[in-house]
């Protein structure tokens, strides 16, 4: 009975697991999720910024696994302009929406729509948001789960759409 108890569950087990392998997907298959992901993930990490030091550096460093030197570059260029200093020193909070996220699997190019929402004492400005690259398949590790690299980043435009002015009571 025992026997045959076990027989009969080492059988069960044996077609989950066939039919589990059967139903895998390849990358291949989950290309266009994952690139659209992986963009939204940096631009996430790169244009969120509230008014601390720690926290900027800390996305920063997550952000610059998910991309190639250019955008290490342009975070450079914004640190040596005195970019996140003002944060800082006006206490500004930066937030960014998705709007969405054109991908060509064949090129492997991407356009990122965005929206900016930066909040300072006085107002709220929002700002509009494009920018576009390449994608290149690099190995999955902890920092770069989706196992892309974003190249040739660059941004297509940043322009103001909308200013309003706080009411403080």
């Amino acid at each position: 009975m025992v026997i045959k108890n076990l027989e009969n569950k080492i059988r069960l087990v044996g077609i989950i697991c066939t039919a589990f392998l059967v139903n895998r997907t390849t990358m291949d298959e989950t290309l266009d999720v994952e690139a659209k992901s992986h963009v939204e993930m940096f631009h996430h990490y790169f244009f969120t910024l509230p008014p601390d030091d720690k926290y900027i550096r800390y996305t920063m460093e997550k952000a610059m696994y998910l991309v190639d030197e250019t955008g290490l570059a342009q975070y450079n260029t914004l640190k040596e302009k005195g970019f996140y200093s003002n944060i800082l020193g006006t206490s500004s909070v930066f937030s960014i929406y998705c709007d969405s996220v054109a991908f060509n699997k064949e090129k492997m190019e991407f356009t990122y729509y965005g929206r900016q929402r930066i909040e300072r004492r006085s107002n709220i400005l929002m700002r509009e948001l494009v920018t576009a690259g390449q994608l290149k398949r690099v190995p999955r590790t902890e920092n770069n789960p989706h196992g892309l690299l974003i190249v040739n980043w660059r941004t297509l435009l940043n322009k103001d759409i909308e200013q309003k002015t706080k009411i403080n009571y």
